[in-house]
């Protein structure tokens, strides 16, 4: 009953919100997600920036067109949302040249967004309201707990730990979860304890090469306001028998599983991801390579259950009103910059790859799927490198201070060229192997150096592909 009212009342507001669109104010409402260090603020930031600065944007046709008039931030439509803070993020960028702190909260803004049409019938000046909402990725892992049970989750969770390269990782909660009776007494203690430990273990797996590691539920890692609540102080436990006593560990544990999907996971469903009409998904595919094919396995994973989140497909007028869908998905691989151009198409095809399954689906429905190999703040510059007869297509720019690369170890103010290695042609060669963990070089850059104009205007902020990202996600709104 609570699912369907909770669907119910997503139908009415988008009801709501689309009437007015179509009547009143045209709007388009952007999700940006991906998993931990994928990029999600720097290509918010990115994106504010090139649109208010009117930066020339070669792939953007409304900038190349010159039909780009202004775009200004405006008070955002959901003021229990908080605010991207754009301004601190460029700061950071472009004054202390420092990367913004990674998202662990939704956040919100809203650009007016004024053009020229293209031409036609419609000819003639227009605003589009963008709404670009701003949320961590393993929020969207946990939209699948939606439709299971608390024995079932138990079941999968504890059944994952047998996957290549987490038994390590596993083995103190595992101890653990053999010290608890899902049959005794309810405990506060207990309870506590076992949550404790099971945390540990997600964090274990987000801080060792499976860094994409696909375990809900995604808040325990990032709780924020919810921090020590009773609705995240749970855990798998071994051995259920159902149905469960409403007295014992296990049903402390079922409860308050019920809880977290009721008080955390549904007002996200309804608030905020169901409303979404275009989405792009970052990933930062460089990372899964460097680890290994069962990294890059689980990232595959990760995105095909990212996409089966969706309510995807081609909108109608009534589906529209009552239950919009997602029209356009784009996946992104971010940190194009850390590898030379001669890689990037093979990137892009990498990921391609990784979601073929999950693209024919969401094709199949009627929604648009792209990839596209992306920087949205490029830190680099190409070069080359010579090593006695040989050359090599290198990357130059400012490793941060710490970085290391062989046997130099930076500082954070001189500059390196740096030979990534390159990618097989063929992508399967990357999943079978063929690239052995640790033999590409990635190290972390800071932002580059970027020095206000003649006037004192803002300099721009290098990127590489943002602009077809754009394209792709608004262009066709801003014709």
């Amino acid at each position: 009953m609570t699912s369907f009212t909770a669907r119910a009342g997503s139908a009415v507001r988008a009801f709501a919100e689309a009437s007015s669109d179509l009547l009143i104010q045209p709007t388009l409402r952007l999700g940006v997600t991906g998993l931990a260090r994928s990029g999600k603020t720097v290509f918010t930031t990115a994106l504010i920036h090139h649109l208010v600065e009117a930066h020339a944007l070669p792939a953007f046709a409304p900038s190349q067109e010159g039909r780009l008039r202004r775009a200004r931030l405006v008070p955002q439509p959901d003021d229990d949302v908080p605010r991207f803070p754009y301004e601190d993020h460029v700061a950071a960028l472009t004054g202390a040249r420092v990367w913004p702190r990674s998202t662990d909260r939704i956040s919100q803004f809203r650009l007016a967004i004024e053009y020229e049409r293209a031409g036609g019938w419609r000819s003639g000046p227009g605003t589009l309201m963008l709404d670009v909402v701003d949320y961590p990725g393993e929020w969207l892992l946990d939209l699948a707990l939606i439709d299971q049970s608390y024995a079932g989750w138990s079941r999968a969770t504890i059944a994952g730990t047998r996957r290549s390269g987490r038994a390590g990782a596993a083995v103190p909660w595992l101890e653990t979860l053999t010290s608890l009776d899902p049959t005794a007494p309810l405990d506060e203690v207990v309870a506590e304890r076992a949550s404790t430990a099971f945390k540990a273990y997600l964090g274990a797996l987000r801080a060792g090469p499976e860094a994409v590691a696909t375990t809900p539920p995604g808040r325990f890692l990032m709780p924020g306001d919810l921090a020590g609540s009773p609705a995240l102080t749970f855990a798998p436990l071994d051995g259920l028998v159902e149905p469960l006593s409403p007295g014992s560990l296990a049903g402390l544990m079922e409860r308050r599983f019920e809880a977290y999907k009721a008080k955390v996971v549904e007002p996200f469903f309804r608030n905020h991801f169901q409303r979404v009409d275009r989405q792009i998904v970052l990933v930062d595919v460089l990372a899964a390579v460097d680890a290994g094919p069962a990294a890059l396995a689980e990232l595959e994973e990760a995105l095909d259950a990212v996409l089966l989140s969706f309510r995807i497909g081609r909108n109608t007028l009534i589906s529209r009103l009552f239950a919009p869908r997602a029209e356009r998905i784009l996946f992104a691989a971010t940190k194009a910059d850390h590898l030379h151009q001669i890689s990037h198409d093979r990137l892009d095809a990498l990921l391609r790859l990784l979601v073929s399954r999950a693209m024919r689906r969401t094709e199949a429905a009627g929604a648009r799927v792209g990839t596209v190999a992306l920087a949205s703040v490029r830190a680099t510059r190409e070069t080359t490198i010579h090593d006695g007869d040989e050359v090599l297509r290198a990357v130059s720019g400012t490793p941060e201070a710490g970085e290391i690369v062989g046997d130099e170890t930076f500082d954070g103010l001189s500059e390196a060229a740096v030979f990534p290695g390159e990618l097989p042609a063929r992508p399967e060669d990357v999943l079978d192997g063929a690239v052995p963990p640790g033999s590409l070089r990635f190290p972390r850059f800071r932002p580059p150096l970027v020095k206000p104009d003649a006037l004192g205007r803002p300099g721009h902020l290098p990127q590489i592909r943002l602009d077809r990202a754009m394209q792709f996600l608004i262009g066709d709104r801003l014709a």
